[in-house]
């Protein structure tokens, strides 16, 4: 492992050649809390340093294509960039055998991007040739030949990842059946057999989110387990998402109205996973629609 000054902002520099997996690297990167730019012309490095972020680590995406691309610019700004007070700079290079290199543009039909009009084993030979100052420079030399997206995302995060831990946001929401399912939604529960505040008319204009609401729907003899059994559920599965590589999911309750029982179970599970260290948000969709509608 690098060995560098732990309270210095982490500025990775990402390269190598077409098909090795870069992108695929800054993703993982970007999940794991880098912000992320890819090619940017190296000149525009200074601006972008001086500009937000101070504490976040940034990643960059550098290859040939960039504008004003040379590998002797690039180590020049390495070199440059060591020697400034509060920045840890370095270079990650994905490299990768020939052989599989033709494979992956032969299975996708790219053309490459230093050969656009000729065979891509052409490009793939120039662009080695072009990169091999930047490979030896490397700080971090990742071969993508025998990997898999799985293996990459593993092998970046050991080098790269907070305490090498992965991260995994989670979004716990509320809705209404009336609407509708949310979007792009991993897990849904289905509150409505749960006794429903709508009934009761002091309680009818108020949401999960009063006092009043909780107590009721909390004092329905179903609600403990049903609570815990999927709060439960979710610390098993959690930890195995993440492992996958999955950098955000979704879980929803839903009701009848979207405004009393399905917020009281968004707000307590999201509660119950951030106790439990989980990077948790929680939105309730119809509480905030009605906000819009009323501003």
């Amino acid at each position: 492992m690098i060995e560098r000054d732990a309270a210095a902002r982490r500025l990775v520099l990402v390269s190598g050649p077409s098909g090795a997996g870069r992108s695929s690297a800054l993703n993982v990167l970007e999940d794991a809390g880098f912000e992320v730019v890819d090619n940017l012309p190296l000149r525009l490095l200074p601006a972008l340093l001086e500009t937000g972020g101070k504490g976040q680590p940034l990643a960059l995406g550098i290859d040939p294509r960039n504008r004003d691309f040379s590998t002797t610019a690039v180590i020049d700004a390495l070199g440059q960039l060591t020697g400034v007070p509060g920045l840890a700079p370095e270079l990650l290079y994905l490299d990768c055998s020939t052989e599989v290199l033709l494979r992956r543009f032969s299975e996708t039909r790219r053309r490459h991007p230093l050969a656009p009009d000729d065979r891509p084993s052409e490009g793939i030979m120039r662009e080695l040739e072009m990169l091999g100052p930047l490979r030896a420079r490397a700080d971090v030399l990742i071969d993508t030949t025998d990997l898999n997206v799985h293996q990459l995302r593993a092998e970046v995060e050991h080098w790269f990842a907070p305490d090498g831990h992965r991260r995994l946001s989670v979004s716990v929401q509320s809705f209404s059946y009336k609407r509708g399912l949310p979007r792009n939604v991993d897990m849904v529960y289905d509150c409505r057999f749960l006794t429903n505040p709508y009934w009761t008319p002091t309680l009818r204009p108020l949401n999960g989110k009063d006092s009043r609401v909780q107590d009721y729907v909390m004092a329905d003899p179903r609600f403990a387990e049903f609570s815990e059994r999927v709060a439960d559920l979710s610390l098993l599965l959690l930890p195995a998402y993440r492992e996958e590589g999955k950098a955000y999911l979704s879980i929803a309750f839903g009701c009848t109205g979207g405004q009393h029982r399905s917020v009281v179970l968004a707000e307590t599970h999201g509660l119950r996973l951030a106790e439990e260290g989980w990077q948790v948000s929680i939105r309730h969709r119809e509480l905030d629609l009605r906000k819009k509608e009323e501003a």
